[in-house]
């Protein structure tokens, strides 16, 4: 019973959310960990008190699994026993009422605008040859100039690039879509990478070989560069532009894209946007960087910030 509720959530996500394949497997997880210590006490989803619900979480906890984990494993419970009710399996909800840990407001590593400079320029090097280095430069300064996340980049379609454009639709988690606009250094290495890519889609075609709908094509399984190679390719990056690859990874260049723009101005709610985060909540990670410059503001310029003159 419990496996098939289970089964039964997971297809809907698929079918009614949009939820992206990662985020199915980790609920898949999440579910799984908590189906298994049910069942252990002889226990099902569909028995299951609240009481067992805060047992679990405090077992999660002695593990020493961290508040983001139990969080997520949380979320999780509480999504599969709301579909549940809803579908009428349950005649209650009993994960309605309990209190997560909450996540840390823990800001992640960030870059320095030159450190990112040379992120850049390493990547117009980096290469076998032409193609791979145009590939490179576009893949980093699309990053850079959007803020994507790493799954967003990838699986970019081509057609979204065509045409130079100013603003670049990206679908993001949910099936949810955002315009971003891109820099002129975006705009520059995306046409330089979209001639190239073009010349060998076409030497493609002439071989019987179908063109490929990704701006950034592979052979793989999946068609499009993937995330675990992008990953280690943005680490050979780092070391040729002199930086600790440890202090980089796909998501930094995300952090610095938001990070620089609120240092220079720009609204938190736009960053939101930007970021494509459903949340206003999830952005103010970032309010550490309003709290900096105004307080580098006000000791500047409030007259009793100012040392006294002997």
């Amino acid at each position: 019973m419990s496996r098939y509720w289970v089964e039964a959530f997971l297809e809907a996500q698929a079918a009614e959310q949009g939820a992206a394949e990662n985020t199915r497997l980790a609920y898949a997880r999440d579910l799984a960990d908590f189906l298994g210590w049910l069942e252990r006490r002889g226990l099902g989803l569909e028995d299951a008190a609240r009481g067992d619900i805060e047992a679990y979480l405090v077992d999660c906890e002695a593990e020493g699994l961290s508040r983001a984990t139990r969080a997520r494993r949380l979320s999780a419970i509480r999504q599969l026993y709301r579909f549940a009710f809803e579908e009428g399996l349950r005649a209650d909800n009993p994960a309605l009422q309990i209190r997560g840990p909450g996540r840390e407001k823990r800001l992640p590593g960030t870059l320095s605008v030159a450190e990112v400079e040379a992120l850049l320029g390493a990547a117009r090097r980096h290469g076998r040859n032409e193609a791979e280095r145009a590939r490179n430069a576009c893949l980093m300064e699309l990053l850079y100039a959007t803020g994507m996340r790493v799954s967003e980049l990838v699986g970019l379609p081509v057609a979204a690039a065509r045409g130079d454009p100013r603003l670049l639709l990206i679908r993001g988690k949910g099936g949810r879509e955002r315009m971003v606009p891109l820099s002129p250094p975006a705009r520059a290495a995306l046409a330089e990478w979209l001639a190239l890519r073009e010349a060998g889609e076409e030497a493609a075609r002439r071989e019987g070989k179908p063109p490929s709908p990704f701006l950034f094509p592979s052979r793989g399984k999946a068609g499009h560069l993937t995330r675990h190679r992008f990953h280690g390719l943005i680490k050979e990056l780092a070391v040729a532009a002199g930086i600790s690859p440890a202090r980089v990874t796909p998501h930094t260049l995300r952090h610095a894209f938001a990070t620089h723009l609120l240092e220079n101005g720009a609204d938190l709610r736009a960053i939101q946007m930007l970021l494509g985060h459903a949340d206003v909540a999830t952005t103010e990670i970032y309010t550490h960087v309003l709290e900096a410059r105004l307080k580098e503001l006000v000791l500047e310029h409030h007259p009793l910030a100012r040392n006294p003159k002997n």
